[in-house]
Parts: C-alpha cells; sequence; structure tokens
C-alpha cells in the first residue's frame, strides 16, 4: 500500500464526517438528529499527531452522538450500514480498523469485506460519563473536578466538534472548559507547595554526593514547573508524553525552555540549582502579572541557614489561599487534583479509582 501523504488526524477525520459519514446518516436516517465530533484520546485530539501517529489507534474515526432513546432504537442499524457503505479507503486512508496483537488496540488495514469502523454511535451522558466517570450535562460537582486527571479534561476540552445538532456538545465543554476560581486558585497553591517541598533537596543530595539523586529531584522540579505554567495560562497539562509538546505553547515557553534545560543537562548540583533558581525567578514573576494574590516577592534567597538557592515557594502557596474566599475550597487539603498526588498511570485511566481517592481524601 502507498502511504498516503500525512493529513493532521482532525482534518481527517472532519472530512471523513462530512463527506462520506454525514451523506449516508442523512439518506438512511434523516429523521434523527445527531451530533459529530473527535474528542478523546488520541494525539491529533489534542493536535500533536505526525504521521508516526497513523501506526495504531489514528485515522479517520469520530463519535457520532444520538439522544438516548434513538442509540436504541437505531444505534445498531447506523453501526452496521456505516460498515456496509463505507468506503474501504479515505483520502487514501483504510477505514477499516483490524487489532494489533493483544488487546483492543487497532490498526488501520485494507479489506474485501464489511469495514470495521471506528465511528462511534453513543449519546452524551454515556460517553462522557464512560470517559470523566460523572455526566457533565448537569452541575459539576467538587469531587468532580478534583476527581478527573487534566489529561482527561483535555480530551473533551480540546479535538473538535463537526455538527451540534443535539445542542449538547457546546454546553458540556463550556462546563468543562476550566475550574471555577477560587478552585484554580486552590490547585496553583497545591502545585507551588509541591515545589517548595522539593527544592532545597537539588543542593542538598548534591552535598552529599548524589548528583543522580540531585538529578532526579530537578527533574520533578522541572515537571512540576512545566505543569505550573499550564495551570497559570488556563490550559490543562497532558500527561508525560505531550507535556513538552503542550509547555512551549506557553507564553512563558521562550524564556523557560533554555533555562529548564541547561538544568536537566547540568552535571553538578550547583550549576543545576543556578539554572533552577532563575527558571523559580521567571515563573514568579508571572504570578505577579496574574494579579491573583498582592505581589510576593520573587527573588530567590537561602534555605534558611544552609548554603541551597530556592524561593521559599510555599509563600505563593500562602499567598494564593488568603485570596480565596470560598471557605469549603479554602478548607481543603493542600493536595489538587488526584493527578497532582498521584502519578500511577493504572489509577489516573480509572474514573472508578480516582474517585475512590478523592472520596476518601475528602471524608478523611
Amino acid at each position: 500500500m502507498i502511504t498516503p501523504s500525512f493529513i493532521p488526524g482532525l482534518e481527517l477525520s472532519q472530512r471523513f464526517y462530512c463527506e462520506a459519514v454525514r451523506p449516508l446518516l442523512d439518506e438512511a436516517a434523516p429523521e434523527v438528529t445527531h451530533s459529530a465530533a473527535r474528542l478523546g484520546s488520541g494525539s491529533e485530539v489534542l493536535g500533536f499527531d505526525t504521521a508516526r501517529s497513523a501506526d495504531h489507534e489514528w485515522g479517520p474515526r469520530l463519535q457520532i452522538f444520538l439522544r438516548s432513546q434513538d442509540v436504541t432504537r437505531h444505534g445498531a442499524r447506523i453501526t452496521a450500514l456505516l460498515s456496509e457503505r463505507l468506503p474501504k479507503t479515505f483520502r487514501g486512508y483504510p477505514t477499516h480498523f483490524a487489532p494489533a496483537g493483544e488487546g483492543d488496540i487497532r490498526v488501520m488495514r485494507t479489506t474485501d469485506g464489511p469495514v470495521h469502523h471506528r465511528v462511534e454511535v453513543t449519546d452524551p451522558g454515556t460517553w462522557f460519563t464512560a470517559q470523566l466517570g460523572f455526566d457533565p450535562r448537569s452541575d459539576v460537582t467538587l469531587p468532580d473536578w478534583l476527581a478527573t486527571p487534566t489529561q482527561l479534561f483535555a480530551e473533551v476540552t480540546t479535538g473538535a466538534v463537526f455538527h451540534d445538532g443535539l445542542g449538547q456538545l457546546a454546553p458540556i465543554r463550556a462546563n468543562l472548559d476550566w475550574y471555577p476560581h477560587d478552585l484554580w486558585l486552590h490547585l496553583l497553591a497545591c502545585q507551588w507547595q509541591r515545589i517548595s517541598q522539593e527544592e532545597a533537596f537539588v543542593g542538598r543530595c548534591g552535598e552529599v554526593g548524589d548528583e543522580l539523586g540531585s538529578a532526579v529531584v530537578a527533574a520533578r522540579l522541572v515537571r512540576d514547573l512545566m505543569r505550573l505554567c499550564l495551570l497559570m495560562e488556563r490550559r490543562y497539562p497532558p500527561y508525560s508524553k505531550w507535556l513538552g509538546s503542550a509547555f512551549a505553547r506557553t507564553a512563558q515557553a521562550p524564556a523557560l525552555t533554555p533555562i529548564l534545560t541547561a538544568a536537566l543537562a547540568a552535571t553538578d548540583w550547583r550549576t543545576r540549582e543556578y539554572h533552577l533558581a532563575g527558571a523559580y525567578e521567571v515563573v514568579a514573576v508571572a504570578h505577579n502579572q496574574l494579579s491573583l494574590t498582592d505581589p510576593v516577592d520573587p527573588a530567590t534567597r537561602p534555605y534558611h541557614s544552609r548554603p541551597f538557592q530556592v524561593l521559599h515557594a510555599e509563600r505563593f502557596t500562602a499567598a494564593l489561599r488568603v485570596s480565596i474566599t470560598n471557605p469549603t475550597i479554602s478548607s481543603l487539603p493542600a493536595m489538587g487534583t488526584v493527578d497532582q498526588f498521584i502519578d500511577s498511570t493504572d489509577v489516573l485511566s480509572r474514573p472508578e479509582l480516582t474517585r475512590a481517592s478523592i472520596n476518601g481524601l475528602l471524608t478523611s
């Protein structure tokens, strides 16, 4: 098979819907109101896909949303119709997705028979609840916000809506666009808290000759600073594979990227600490420019009586917590959302586990 010219996945899916899927829907089920989108998992949803992405779970795919009663009445028929009548290829890409060994991973393959397509026919309540662990068509509760990893929020608020005949996707995405103001302040405070808890360890590890340990701590701090910058710009930080790509789109990236890169490349703790101190001050200045709190001195300083240069990031945590007016939010433990204190993919990919974690935190 000749490899077609790469088309960004969202563009491919939109063309597929407009040119192949919708004509069949209009012909076979004109009375059924629908919405169409490409949301959920996949590098193309976040806008980070490349030709490499086509090797699995990428291609002409989308969701068709119907009313729940219409899924019951027409869903199986529409799915079968698409299987029988969709073109075998679209813009050079197969529309058939075959299993790729063990598990549920599928890849594009040519076929002579009906296509196993990736046009998911579902209803909004079922789909969003499966993705997030709650139905965002009603009020989004505090446990909902806290129990949902930022990766999942990114997956449902980015992507693309091609048609919203149901009139539900736009309100859902608006509900989830960003955290309520006081909760945002709380999450920023928790992120600064993470930095404050480890910023002195770069020097302390190095002082005892543990350059590897110092480098590991520095890498953790770089990651936390990158996530902090995204939160400050009201962007949901994606998971590790795309964190750097998302950070590169922030306003702070041009100034911070060479500094953070130098910190990671340093082979001794003093150089590592020097570059991190510069990064702290850049982010601290950015914090003050948001005017969310009274100004906080952005200069680094010694860590108490020890010869380590730190920001004392807890000062920013304290300033943010003072600015929170909602008593429910101000009384939350300083841990933040589930992916600010849990780093297990096996937990973060299962809404029932993230919700159990948050429920335990809120009731302890």
